[in-house]
C-alpha cells in the first residue's frame, strides 16, 4: 500500500521503499524501517552495485507484499540540500565529458561502429559512466586508460541496446506523441512479428519499426485482446450463415466483434451473435444422419450391442441344431419301445438315449446336416409289428 502520512508510516513494520534513479526507470527496493519520517518524493542516498547513488522514493510498501523472504539493503540516509546542489553541478558537466569521450575514441580508433550516447555522473562526482551502443561487442580497455588522464572519477563504460538508446534520446514517435519508452515504459517486453500479424497490421518495415530499428513496443498493447477476440470469430474465406443469407467471410474485425461477409457481390457487416457456422452445422447434421460405418444395417457399433447380437446368433444356431435332432431325423429309424419286440436298454439319468447322442456329436463334428442311416434287413424285420406277424 502507498503511505502518505506519518501515522501510516509508524504503523508499518519493516517498511520498504521503492527508489528510482532515473526519470523513467526501474524501481529498486530498499529497507526504510529505520527512517520512519520518509514520504514518497523524498530523495535518499543508497548503496548499489555501481557505488553510492541518489534516488527518489516513489512509494512505500510493507514487507508483507513480498512472498519470498529476502534481505534488502537499507537506505543510508536522507539526501541533504548540499547533495541536491552537488548533483546538479555534476550533471551540468555531463555534456562536456561526453564530447571528450567521443574525441578520445576517434583518436584511438576502432570505435567507428560505436555510438556514444550519454555520460552520467553520480551525485558527488565519484563515478562517471559512459553509455554507448554497437552491433558487436567492443573492447574498451584502451579507451578507458586514455580517459583516466582527463577524469579523476571512477570510470565505467557500458554497452546498451538500441531500445535503451531511444529511451535516452527521447523524441516523438510515429503516432505524433512522445515515445512510450521515454515517457512511462520502465521495462521492455519481447515483441515478435506474430503480434503484428494477429492484429492485421501491414508488415511493411516502415510501419512496424520504431526509431530504434526494432519492432514498436506498442504492438503488444492490444495483442492479447486481439487473440481472445479472434477465438470467437470465424476465419477468412469461411462460409457462414447470416440474416442476409449465406456468404463468405472476407474480413475480420476483432475489436468490433464482427466480420465482413460477401453475399452476391454485396458486403455486409455482421455481428458475432448473428453468425451461423454452416460448416460445423452441416458436419454435425451429416454425422447424425449417416448410418453405422461397420454394420450394413446402420446399427450402432457399440461393443456391448455387438456382443449381445453375437450371443443371440449363437443361441439361434443351437436352437436350429436341436430342432434338427428331433425333427430332421426319420422317426422310423429309432429303435422300438420296450415290449414291442426291440432290444431293451438301461437308461441312466443324465445320459442320452443310445444312438442319439453319438449321432448328434458326429453331425456337429462334420459341420453338416446328418442324413438318415441306410435301412438294414434287420431293422426292416424289426419294423414289422405283431399284427404283421
Amino acid at each position: 500500500m502507498t503511505l502518505h502520512t506519518d501515522n501510516q508510516l509508524q504503523a508499518v513494520s519493516s517498511a520498504l521503499a521503492a527508489v528510482r534513479f532515473q526519470e523513467v526507470g526501474k524501481l529498486y527496493y530498499f529497507g526504510s524501517s529505520h527512517l520512519p519520517d520518509l514520504v514518497p518524493g523524498d530523495f535518499v542516498i543508497v548503496e548499489t552495485a555501481r557505488g553510492v547513488q541518489m534516488g527518489q522514493i516513489m512509494k512505500l510498501l510493507s514487507a508483507d507484499h513480498d512472498t519470498v523472504a529476502r534481505d534488502y539493503k537499507p537506505i543510508l540516509r536522507k539526501a541533504t540540500p548540499a547533495d541536491m546542489m552537488s548533483q546538479k553541478l555534476w550533471k551540468a558537466r555531463e555534456v562536456e565529458a561526453l564530447i571528450i569521450c567521443r574525441e578520445k575514441a576517434a583518436e584511438i580508433g576502432g570505435f567507428a561502429n560505436a555510438k556514444f550516447v550519454a555520460a552520467q555522473y553520480n551525485f558527488d562526482g565519484s563515478l562517471l559512466t559512459f553509455l554507448f551502443s554497437a552491433e558487436d561487442k567492443i573492447n574498451t580497455t584502451r579507451l578507458r586508460l586514455a580517459l583516466r588522464r582527463n577524469f579523476k572519477a571512477q570510470l565505467d563504460l557500458r554497452q546498451i541496446g538500441p531500445r535503451d538508446v531511444a529511451k535516452l534520446l527521447g523524441g516523438l514517435g510515429a503516432c505524433g506523441i512522445p515515445r512510450c519508452c521515454s515517457t512511462f515504459l520502465t521495462d521492455f517486453s519481447p515483441i515478435s512479428i506474430k503480434m503484428a500479424k494477429a492484429q492485421g497490421i501491414s508488415l511493411n518495415p516502415s510501419e512496424i519499426t520504431g526509431m530504434c530499428g526494432r519492432l514498436r513496443c506498442c504492438l503488444i498493447y492490444e495483442y492479447e485482446q486481439y487473440v481472445e477476440a479472434r477465438k470467437r470469430l470465424p476465419k477468412r474465406n469461411k462460409r457462414i450463415g447470416t440474416p442476409h443469407g449465406e456468404g463468405k467471410v472476407i474480413d475480420v474485425h476483432p475489436l468490433s466483434d464482427a466480420v465482413t461477409v460477401l453475399i452476391e457481390e454485396t458486403r455486409y457487416l455482421v455481428q458475432r451473435e448473428d453468425i451461423v457456422p454452416l460448416d460445423e452445422f452441416e458436419a454435425l447434421k451429416a454425422k447424425a444422419e449417416a448410418g453405422c460405418s461397420k454394420h450394413e444395417s446402420g446399427g450402432c457399433d457399440c461393443g456391448a450391442q455387438r456382443g449381445a447380437a453375437s450371443a443371440e446368433a449363437d443361441t439361434g444356431d443351437d436352437a436350429d441344431e436341436d430342432d434338427l435332432d428331433t425333427t430332421g431325423l426319420d422317426t422310423t429309424d429309432s429303435p422300438p419301445p420296450m415290449g414291442a419286440g426291440g432290444p431293451s436298454h438301461d437308461a441312466r439319468p443324465g445320459q442320452d438315449a443310445p444312438g442319439t447322442g453319438s449321432r448328434r456329436h458326429d453331425r456337429r463334428a462334420r459341420g453338416g446336416r446328418a442324413h438318415p442311416p441306410r435301412h438294414s434287413r434287420r431293422q426292416d424285420s424289426t419294423r414289422k409289428g405283431p399284427s404283421d406277424a
